[in-house]
């Protein structure tokens, strides 16, 4: 059986868990709109989009988020605040620790921010053991776009089923899978575990 060269991980619900209801809690508290109110603002304005594919620098995207729900914390509070939404998923990150200790090449490849990058690198001292890092906000560009994804091959120097992927979006999936790469979607830490193990990765 020919195994995967290398594995890639998606990093938010796949590495980390986070919760935009914290920072959405935190910025009514020192603005004026509802928690409820900023959270949609975040979620479906494209304020997000723009920042996370390198459209508009943190200081922007502050000023924006201030402008519209009031806010009145600092550029550093509000990096504070805004990276401060997440925890490990314990059974991933130890999935990954035995994975490097095998040899395997391992990367991240995840539509993100400079905020949530700072905080996490920071914070979590697995984040450095990777072998590569394909952020949205650095090219231009957020998955499922084909950009993206070329990146991730041009990094990694593999194709088609050399590489291994581990997203918790279908849609991200489906566009690794339509280039030939194997594909793991994340529903449960347990589910891609398994997954992971049939594929004999890891016993």
């Amino acid at each position: 059986m020919n195994f995967p060269q290398v594995v890639v991980f998606d990093l938010g619900k796949v590495l980390v868990d986070f919760d935009y209801g914290i920072v959405a809690r935190k910025i009514a508290a020192n603005g004026h709109m509802a928690a409820t109110e900023v959270q949609k603002f975040i979620d479906h304005s494209p304020l997000l989009f723009r920042y996370e594919t390198g459209l508009m620098t943190k200081e922007q995207f502050h000023e924006e988020i201030c402008k519209a729900t009031g806010y009145r914390g600092n550029m550093q509070e509000f990096g504070q605040v805004f990276g401060d939404i997440f925890e490990p998923i314990a059974p991933m990150v130890e999935l990954h620790s035995t994975l490097r200790k095998k040899g395997i090449p391992t990367y991240i490849f995840s539509n993100t921010n400079e905020l949530a990058i700072t905080h996490i690198r920071q914070n979590f001292p697995f984040f450095s053991n990777f072998d590569g890092y394909i952020l949205s906000y650095e090219h231009g560009a957020m998955k499922p776009q084909a950009k993206l994804y070329e990146v991730v091959e041009r990094e990694t120097k593999r194709r088609g089923s050399e590489i291994l992927y581990l997203d918790d979006r279908l849609e991200n999936i489906e566009a690794g899978a339509a280039r030939g790469w194997r594909v793991i979607l994340q529903e449960s830490s347990e589910k891609s575990l398994a997954a992971v193990r049939a594929i004999g990765l890891i016993s």
